[in-house]
């Protein structure tokens, strides 16, 4: 049985994930951003029929980077070997004008998505590297590929010479664009996010699975999960885009599935090659999707902007701990 660290756990994929997980008798540790939403998550899963002693779970909110700097030192110290990091929290803020901030004042979507993953990465990998076959799951999307459906939907991903984040916590977009826009902020997000799995790879010479993987298209029907900010700010929009995409064009993945998937990308014996690998849960006709490795965007194999991001967010976080 697999020690594993989850982020995103509360709700959505990841939840489904972690059920799945507990119920095969893994032992599960939540990261969430209070002790109440760790307990709530907790009793989920123990109702569920997780065994209570093997779900466990450390404070971390990942829109303040000190709070995941205290979980990362209480599982250091705690000493204790990760068979698997999936990193797998993530939001969007598509449609807001203006970018909400981290405790930092760091634009959120990529403090959370990136910022805080990456200082996790940092951090944690001593206790990946005691397992006899870690593995590091990473939720990306396809969207960080603007030749893909969704990455051709609103402006593309792209990073630029990352004028925004060489500038200082106090950047909107991370390509130093002047205006704001939270879908693309997001897609840079997750372009982000396979560039932070690339260079995780060659960091440590291809000696553990580092898999970025894209879920496809997920709309839960409850008030919860990813697209939580689209239904406060627009509620009758997002119920029309749910019905159409979902329910009359399925285009959509189910919770179920995705989490399944997520699941298998921790454990299954079938994804443990070691290196860098995109994994996407393509739609390849409505209602049927297709799961396998792909090629990532051409900005996604770059190494040496992979290499430059690390360098600029380790930069950006170390000023943000010490300040």
């Amino acid at each position: 049985m697999k020690r594993i660290l989850i982020t995103g756990a509360s709700s959505g994929i990841g939840l489904e994930a972690a059920r799945l997980l507990a119920c095969s008798n893994h032992r599960l540790i939540l990261c969430c951003r209070t002790n109440a939403r760790i307990e709530q998550t907790r009793r989920i899963l123990i109702d569920a029929g997780a065994d209570a002693s093997r779900v466990d779970g450390v404070v971390m909110d990942l829109a303040d980077l000190g709070s995941v700097e205290r979980g990362c030192q209480q599982l250091l110290a705690q000493g204790l070997a990760l068979d698997a990091l999936v990193l797998n929290a993530g939001l969007q803020r598509a449609g807001d004008p203006t970018p909400a901030r981290s405790a930092q004042g760091i634009e959120l979507t990529f403090a959370v998505n990136q910022l805080a993953h990456q200082l996790m990465a940092m951090r944690l990998l001593p206790l990946l590297q005691q397992a006899p076959q870690p593995r590091l799951v990473i939720t990306a999307s396809d969207v960080h590929d603007p030749c893909t459906g969704g990455g051709r939907v609103g402006q593309p991903a792209s990073l630029g010479e990352l004028q925004g984040l060489r500038s200082g916590a106090g950047f909107g977009m991370v390509d130093g664009s002047p205006r704001f826009d939270g879908d693309k902020a997001y897609k840079d997000s997750k372009l982000c996010n396979v560039l932070m799995g690339r260079e995780l790879a060659r960091q440590l010479d291809e000696a553990m699975p580092v898999i970025a993987w894209s879920p496809g298209l997920v709309i839960p029907r409850g008030d919860g999960g990813f697209f939580r900010f689209n239904r406060q700010r627009n509620p009758l929009g997002m119920a029309l885009f749910s019905l159409l995409a979902r329910d009359l064009l399925r285009l959509t993945e189910s919770v179920d599935h995705a989490g399944g998937l997520l699941a298998d990308l921790s454990t299954a014996a079938e994804f443990s090659t070691a290196g860098f690998s995109f994994i996407s849960n393509r739609l390849v006709r409505p209602g049927l999707h297709r799961f396998a490795a792909v090629e990532t965007s051409a900005e996604g194999a770059d190494p040496l902007k992979a290499a430059e991001l690390w360098k600029c967010c380790t930069q950006l976080i170390e000023a943000c701990l010490s300040g």
